[in-house]
């Protein structure tokens, strides 16, 4: 059984308050906060620590906030410090910091560089050093080295180092001296053309000789100041070459220009670092007569100084004497050039001369010698300070460059074989060319066909809209004709007075117009025998939603499709029987020839017809135009077949108007239909043959995929919306109906919803009317609901289970007083008692205002009783038309709402079925602030399995190296889940939660396949509902590491290869991904449910909501999603739980349940000798306590349906609360599943009524005190179990002979009539009971009938739901399953077809019913039984075609009445179930088969045939080709060689290779044989020999059938050594360059499984 702890209570005493440093656990109990010594406050329920001090973070104030660093190395920090990056506080420049090797490191933000951020990164100059200093980039105008990857300038002063395009100053921002331009903008600096003089640096005007200078002087014509400018510019210049060194050392990159340049690099350090010491040495001898020289210098620099104060002082007198004597410009140009005399008179005298000289020369000496010292001196310390960087990055590329030399030689590897593909690939090419041209002339006259054939489907078009019209009015005649009828009867009972004689004629004639009546409707039936006049029916249906319209078009498009790929693997096939099978031919021609005289076989021998037709198609394509032509008459014929109908009809309605006058006008009218009827069913088959033609030739599109991705995208849609964390405004009159998914028994017993409610402030209308309607949850008919209002100011919650309202107002908290931002609202309700919560956040701290309210139904009422037809959800209001019960009955909600849960789910005002008067654009929704309840969700995302997130591109945040690491935290109460996925075509990278553990497989195109790395030792679970740190480690491209909780898991070594990924889901993927071929390496393909938080990749964060490619997740972590509620039995399994309360004295509690078990314990309580328990006896429930046992008067509750138990000990009103129990804290756990179903079946007396079950042994195992834990028994040995089938090997085979499979188990798919027949059945049999998996969404599971098939019975699946079909006379029974089982998990079925009932028991939880009239006894069937699928052309009459083929995947424990049947009687492509890894290919099982091609496939004089094979036994046929006059070909193993056979009409010849190494070693191996007449090559693993044969010159080229994996005895020749079948695996066949495909085999006979290959 499986309660439901949704509603199983238990009771804590109610405290008011708790003391500064406690907190109260969701039990009740007092616990001391956990804050680290950072808190003293902490929140109810969670213990989460709030206002955590001293800059500490975190739910137990047990983290440093970014740019903050703890005082301890490990454990929790009493305190958290700015990060000394490089000053803590004042100047940090760090995004985070931590300690390495006992010191700090810094994690520096861009600008910054340093292992402190002492310095600015390349780029950027600044001192950060400097308080208030920062580092900003380095702004050259673009002109400076473009080579680089920053610009270049001075890492303090920001001054450009290196101005390119003649360019100069400070930010390189004008054109050099000698140029002129612009250099910011244009940056077209052009040399001046002035003959050596300087020009305009803007227009490039030449400037003329300055006047104040004379030209006969020798002094210099540029001030001291440019003197001092130039020195320093060639001071700069002189350490360019250091510089340029340095950059490109900033600059450097990885790669082959890298490797160079750091070459050049090592070369010149270490030449330069002899150079320093000689430096050095040189600087100190050099240092003293510096000091000297700059001693005098700096007096030569005060002289010219006060020589310049004097220049400009006798300026300014000359200036003022001007002004004073008022001298005109002449005077003063007079006296100027006098006084110009005069100076130069006095440099002519000799002493001036000689000392200028002096002082010249003694200022170069000093300059040339400055211009040194400050080269080595920059030299020496620039290169001192980067010795250490240079020598750590040199390490570091050296590191790099051995990855390069490795990445390297595979790269190598990579060309040489792509050279080799490449020459290949060219002469395919060529080959490839003309057949390209072939192709395109074949298909232009394709198209032309097509063009003609379009023009035909016009004609039935027009005929089936006519045929619509006519079943509507064949259909009101008949209506007219039972009106009549009845007024003709009583004429005849009128008449019956005068004349017996005419009343047994009338009655003869009544009797013969109900027969003609009869005809005519049989007649009609013929004429629909194909179903299309139906669907022209069903097609004329407006449907009322897009489900519909998408189910139509579905069944429609696969009819179509799959009656092609019927038609022709059913022509195929038969052609290739008829060669072998000529008795079994005649006497299908036989029964054609006896089916033909009755009117039901016109279907068949229009189907045969269309077989012949398809195979001339196929030779003959140049007679399309001929058959486009025949169709067109024949679509003419029909038209002049169904005109005079209509006109019959027309002329028979007319009659029947005058029916009681003119008798013979009815029959004349009768037998005219009945005429035109039967030409139109003579013709109509006809028409259909010529379709089909035509459909052959065409293209088939998937529609039905593109149907099923437009439902995933609606289903994905409708998950977003339901997650849209955004409030709406009501105005008043505006309402919302949201459509959450409700499951109303998950919804009886236990109902919680939480919401954010935002009233507005000083609103007239609120003001005028301030009782509100907040939202309705309840049936139509105002019986059973749940509500929220607003009356008496106060917010009051109301909730009716069928009795008296309950209304509980929170008088504690006015609504008048609520702040002006959102608060949260909860509502719950466990059986009869309600309760509020109101949490009332601050928006200037993390404090909060709590308020609950409790209530109770006084009357017996405890289960909200939903009706999923009539439940509805408003919101804000109720649309126009729906009466609300009297105590909700108020206008329309103010303000906003935004809903957050329901029960466990994440629910949305925007996933809406209506809105009403809602307008977002007038009346926007408001936003919520960022409180201190929305804290935790910033960090947390929430995952309810159907949505992912996918973050593309992920090296955008971090690179792949050396190590690559992944990091996430998850927190779940499930047992499986996808947690991170990879893929990258067949290569992936998958982890996933299997059975409570981690399951980890990746394949980065290993040649050994996939590896896997799993907690096999159960080391960490990680569905305990906490959170746990995961983290996956790659090191050196070889090494994979598990580590939980910063513990190693596991490790495993693989072949050295990169990580080939980009992107990354997350939580999930979509369907079309989980369902490619990747689907068959992962554990399953459940989505994760449960919260996310953390990723990162190489320690880098992702904000997965802002992932473009997420979809269907949310913030925060919800922990109501986080309890586990439910719990799954399997009659050996229980829970309990060592809580010490006392349930003798005040108790009330309840679950759910539901069981097919007639008899077992449910739950058991001892204290001392007293005992209380609740149990199942025979169908009833009975409570024991303390010796009083009460009974159930019914004994029904074993029927599979959700049944509700209260028990109460306790007066009438309790003082304790009734909470909801979480099964995840309960102690004890055997066997029992916590979250969905076990893969494990039910127990047997699920299935045989004879089975004992006492509750005796129970009670012993669920005692909740002094259980002997050594009593507890194993688990059944009725449960499924996993084992492996005869796994002895041959000695030189590393894989078994059998690989591991499901003990009874069969795997069926891979091709359309995948079967096993079952001939000899008992005679009576109503109920069967079958084991099942599958990921189908459509398939046939089990078939029976009579040969008419007007009696039949079966199971299917149908877009993924099980139906259990069958017919009660001419009424069909269908039930159907409302759960999907295509789910890859194993389901136990019974389905029974009764007197005058029919059940579906689905995992003896589900029960479904249906009742009908008739006798069984007139049911009957014949053999033989169909088990998986059926053979060609069965059951198409009763069942949807899509869904007759075979379904994909196993099925076992076939029981009939309780009784297993014995082995198949025939099989055709089934195999046991194989458990574990699959790939691609054409498994062959130990038990025999083989593959017969279709004959498009064939082995002439000339071909080429390619295959791969990984054996499982060193011998077994491989090919085999016979022709009728003893020629053969014939492909074998025998002990590990490999061996070609021919016979060619004149004598036997062969050729043989045989390995180094074994064919059966595990791995994949080529085979490539040649034939060119009497010459044959044999190529195995590149190991070729070949034989030259007899030449026959009679030799004709036969097209024969081609067997592969084995042959049937009777074409084996005495002379091969071998007759065993091949045992393994076989893929990429082809024949002369053409893929073979072995799904349209034209027959799979025996234990062959088409496209999936077991791996191990």
């Amino acid at each position: 059984g499986s309660p439901d702890g949704s509603s199983l209570a238990f009771l804590s005493s109610h405290q008011t308050s708790v003391s500064k440093g406690f907190y109260r656990t969701s039990s009740g109990k007092c616990s001391p906060c956990n804050c680290n010594g950072n808190a003293n406050r902490c929140l109810d329920g969670s213990g989460i620590c709030v206002d955590c001090q001293r800059n500490t973070t975190g739910q137990h104030c047990e983290q440093c906030p970014d740019g903050f660093i703890g005082d301890v190395v490990r454990g929790a920090p009493t305190f958290c410090q700015p990060c000394p990056c490089p000053l803590p506080e004042l100047a940090n420049f760090a995004v985070s910091c931590y300690r390495k090797s006992g010191s700090v490191r810094c994690v520096c933000k861009e600008n910054y560089a340093g292992p402190n951020c002492e310095r600015c990164a390349p780029g950027y100059y600044g001192n950060p050093l400097l308080i208030g200093s920062t580092c900003k980039k380095c702004d050259c105008n673009g002109n400076s080295d473009p080579n680089l990857i920053f610009e270049d300038c001075d890492e303090v002063t920001g001054q450009c180092r290196n101005c390119l395009h003649h360019t100069s100053g400070f930010k390189c921002e004008r054109c050099a001296p000698g140029y002129y331009g612009d250099a910011r903008f244009a940056k077209n600096c052009t040399a001046c053309n002035c003959g050596g003089r300087m020009c305009d640096s803007q227009t490039g005007e030449c400037l003329a000789d300055s006047p104040e200078v004379s030209t006969d002087t020798d002094c210099p014509t540029i001030s001291c100041d440019k003197c001092i400018w130039d020195l320093t510019d060639d001071i700069r210049l002189s350490v360019l070459t250091i510089d340029e060194s340095k950059s490109t050392l900033l600059s450097i990159s990885t790669g082959v220009a890298a490797q160079r340049h750091l070459n050049d690099l090592n070369l010149t350090t270490t030449h330069l670092q002899v150079q320093i010491w000689m430096i050095f040495s040189k600087g100190r001898l050099v240092q003293k007569e510096t000091t000297e020289i700059n001693n005098r210098a700096s007096q030569l620099v005060q002289q010219l100084n006060n020589i310049r104060d004097n220049i400009e002082e006798i300026s300014s007198k000359s200036k003022y004497y001007a002004i004073q004597q008022e001298l005109s410009p002449e005077e003063i140009a007079q006296k100027q050039s006098t006084a110009e005399e005069m100076l130069k008179e006095i440099k002519r005298r000799k002493p001036f001369t000689n000392q200028r000289q002096l002082a010249d020369e003694e200022q170069n000496a000093a300059e040339e010698l400055l211009q040194q010292i400050e080269e080595f001196h920059e030299k020496y310390n620039d290169t001192r300070s980067l010795v250490m960087d240079v020598l750590e990055q040199l390490g570091e590329q050296d590191v790099k460059l051995s990855d390069l030399e490795a990445a390297l030689g595979e790269a190598l590897d990579y060309v040489t074989q792509t050279e080799d593909t490449n020459r290949e690939n060219t002469a395919r090419l060529q080959r490839q060319e003309k057949q390209h041209e072939k192709i395109k002339a074949q298909m232009d006259e394709v198209n032309s066909t097509l063009l003609s054939a379009t023009t035909i489907l016009e004609g039935p078009q027009r005929v089936n809209s006519e045929l619509s019209e006519i079943i509507k009015n064949a259909s009101g005649f008949y209506a007219e004709i039972d009106g009549a009828k009845k007024e003709l009867q009583e004429k005849l009972a009128n008449l019956s007075l005068f004349d017996d004689d005419l009343v047994e004629k009338a009655m003869n004639h009544a009797l013969n117009l109900r027969r003609l009546a009869d005809e005519l409707d049989g007649n009609l039936y013929g004429v629909d025998s194909n179903g299309l006049v139906q669907r022209a029916i069903n097609a004329s249906n407006v449907y009322e939603n897009i489900a519909g319209y998408i189910e139509e078009a579905d069944k429609a498009a696969l009819l179509a499709l799959n009656t092609t790929n019927r038609v022709t693997d059913a022509a195929v096939g038969i052609d290739t029987q008829v060669i072998y099978h000529k008795g079994k031919s005649e006497e299908l021609l036989i029964r054609a020839m006896q089916l033909q005289r009755t009117a039901h076989d016109s279907k068949y021998i229009s189907f045969l017809l269309s077989q012949s037709a398809y195979k001339e198609a196929r030779e003959r394509l140049e007679q399309a135009q001929l058959r486009t032509a025949e169709a067109v008459s024949d679509t003419t014929t029909v038209t002049q077949a169904t005109t005079p109908m209509d006109e019959n009809v027309r002329l028979w309605s007319q009659n029947l108007q005058d029916f009681q006058h003119n008798s013979e006008a009815y029959d004349s009218a009768v037998h005219s239909a009945g005429d035109a009827v039967k030409k139109f069913s003579e013709v109509f088959p006809q028409l259909l043959d010529k379709l089909r033609r035509v459909e052959q030739k065409a293209p088939a599109n998937n529609i039905s995929s593109s149907i099923q991705r437009i439902r995933e995208l609606i289903a994905q849609t409708r998950s977003v919306a339901s997650k849209v964390q955004v409030s709406m405004m009501f105005e008043g009159q505006s309402a919302v109906e949201v459509n959450p998914k409700i499951n109303v028994e998950e919804l009886k017993s236990f109902t919680s919803m939480s919401l954010y409610i935002k009233l507005p402030k000083d609103n007239p209308q609120l003001a005028a009317s301030p009782d509100r309607f907040i939202l309705y949850l309840g049936n139509k008919n105002a019986k059973h609901y749940i509500g929220l209002a607003i009356k008496n100011d106060n917010l009051v919650y109301i909730y009716n289970l069928g009795g008296q309202d309950v209304e509980i107002p929170l008088d504690a908290k006015p609504v008048s007083t609520w702040p002006s931002y959102f608060s949260i609202i909860k509502i719950e309700r466990i059986g009869r008692h309600g309760k509020m919560f109101l949490t009332v956040p601050s928006l200037s701290s993390t404090a909060e205002e709590k308020f609950i309210k409790k209530g109770e139904v006084l009357g017996p009422g405890t289960l909200l009783n939903l009706e999923p037809e009539s439940a509805v959800f408003y919101v804000g209001g109720v649309p126009p038309g729906f009466k609300l019960p009297p105590s909700l009955n108020l206008p329309g909600f103010i303000g906003c709402l935004e809903l957050a849960t329901l029960n466990d789910d994440v629910i949305s005002l925007y996933n809406f079925k209506h809105i009403y008067n809602i307008d977002t654009t007038t009346s926007p929704p408001c936003a919520r602030d960022k409180l201190a309840f929305t804290q935790s969700r910033a960090v947390s995302y929430f995952f309810d399995g159907s949505g992912y997130a996918l973050a593309r591109n992920i090296e955008r945040r971090g690179k792949f190296s050396q190590v690559t690491r992944f990091d996430i935290e998850v927190r779940t109460p499930t047992d499986s889940g996808l947690i991170l996925l990879m893929i990258n075509g067949s290569m992936f990278f998958s982890l996933e939660m299997h059975n409570g553990f981690l399951y980890l497989r990746y394949d980065f195109g290993f040649s050994s396949g996939p590896v896997l790395l799993e907690d096999s030792m159960k080391k960490a679970r990680i569905n305990d509902a906490k959170f746990h740190e995961i983290s996956i480690i790659y090191h050196n491209s070889k090494k994979m590491i598990l580590v939980v909780d910063r513990r190693h898991i596991k490790s495993v070594d693989n072949e050295r290869t990169a990580m080939p990924f980009t992107d990354i889901y997350i939580g999930g993927a979509p369907a079309e991904i989980l369902h490619s071929s990747i689907s068959s390496h992962l554990a399953g393909s459940i989505g994760f449910k449960g919260c996310m938080k953390g990723f990162q990749f190489q320690k880098k964060d992702f904000n997965l909501l802002e992932e473009p490619g997420t979809l269907g997740i949310s913030y925060g972590c919800p922990e109501d999603s986080l309890m586990s509620r439910n719990a799954y039995f399997n009659g050996e399994s229980f829970i309990a739980s060592s809580q010490k309360v006392s349930l003798f004295n005040e108790f009330e509690g309840g679950f759910n349940f539901r069981t097919l078990q007639p008899s077992g314990l449910l739950f058991y309580y001892s204290e001392g000798s007293d005992v209380l328990s609740i149990s199942m006896e025979r169908g009833a429930v009975v409570l024991n306590a303390s010796g009083t046992k009460i009974q159930s008067p019914d004994r029904i509750y074993n029927d599979g349906k959700t049944h509700f138990i209260i028990t109460s000990v306790t007066p009438e009103r309790l003082d304790q609360e009734v909470e909801v129990e979480d099964f995840q804290k309960y102690t004890e756990k055997v066997q029992a599943s916590l979250y969905g179903c076990p893969v494990e079946s039910p127990p047997v007396a699920l299935l045989h009524k004879k089975g004992k079950n006492s509750s005796k042994p129970k009670g012993n195992r669920n005692k909740k005190v002094g259980r002997d834990k050594d009593k507890i028994s194993q688990p059944s040995s009725v449960l499924k179990k996993m084992y492996q089938v005869d796994l002895q090997r041959e000695p030189q085979c590393h894989l078994p002979t059998n690989p591991k499979a499901t003990e009874h188990a069969y795997q069926f798919g891979g091709t359309a009539n995948s079967r096993q027949e079952f001939a000899h059945l008992p005679k009576d049999f109503t109920q069967f009971s079958i084991s099942l998996k599958t990921h189908s969404s459509h398939g046939m599971i089990f078939y029976i009938s009579d040969q008419k098939e007007t009696n039949f019975m079966a199971l299917f699946v149908a877009h993924g739901r099980l139906i259990f079909m069958f017919n009660a006379g001419h009424q069909k029974i269908r039930i159907k399953s409302q759960e999907k089982y295509n789910d890859g998990l194993w389901h136990n079925v019974i389905f029974i077809r009764d007197k005058n009932i029919g059940r579906l028991i689905i995992d003896g939880l589900r029960v479904l019913e249906e009742s009908f009239d008739g006798n069984a006894n007139t049911w009957q069937v014949t053999e033989p039984l169909y088990i998986g699928g059926v053979a060609p052309g069965k059951a198409v009459k009763n069942i949807q075609i899509n869904s007759v083929y075979s379904f994909s995947g196993c099925l076992s424990n076939l029981q009939l009445n309780g009784r297993s049947l014995p082995s198949a009687s025939q099989t055709f492509s089934v195999t046991p179930c194989f458990e574990g890894p699959s790939e691609a290919g054409t498994y062959f099982s130990s038990e025999g088969g083989y593959v017969v091609l279709d004959e498009s496939f064939s082995l002439g004089l000339k071909f080429e045939v390619v295959f791969e094979i990984r054996p499982r036994s060193s011998s077994g046929i491989l090919l085999h080709g016979h022709s009728v006059n003893g020629e053969y070909l014939n492909m074998h193993m025998r002990n590990g060689q490999v061996t070609v056979k021919l016979n060619n009409g004149i004598r036997d010849f062969s050729t043989s290779v045989t390995l180094k190494q074994s064919l059966c070693d595990g791995r994949w191996h080529r085979i490539a044989v040649i034939r060119d007449a009497n010459v044959v090559q044999l190529d195995v693993d590149s190991e070729v020999n070949h034989v030259v044969g007899p030449l026959n010159p009679r030799a004709i080229d036969h097209r024969e059938p081609v067997f592969i994996g084995g042959v049937p005895e009777s074409l084996l020749t005495s002379s091969l050594t071998t007759r065993n079948s091949f045992i393994g695996c076989i893929r990429n066949f082809m024949i002369d360059e053409k893929p073979v495909s072995f799904s349209k085999a034209a027959l799979v006979s025996g234990a062959v499984s088409i496209n999936t290959c077991p791996a191990a």
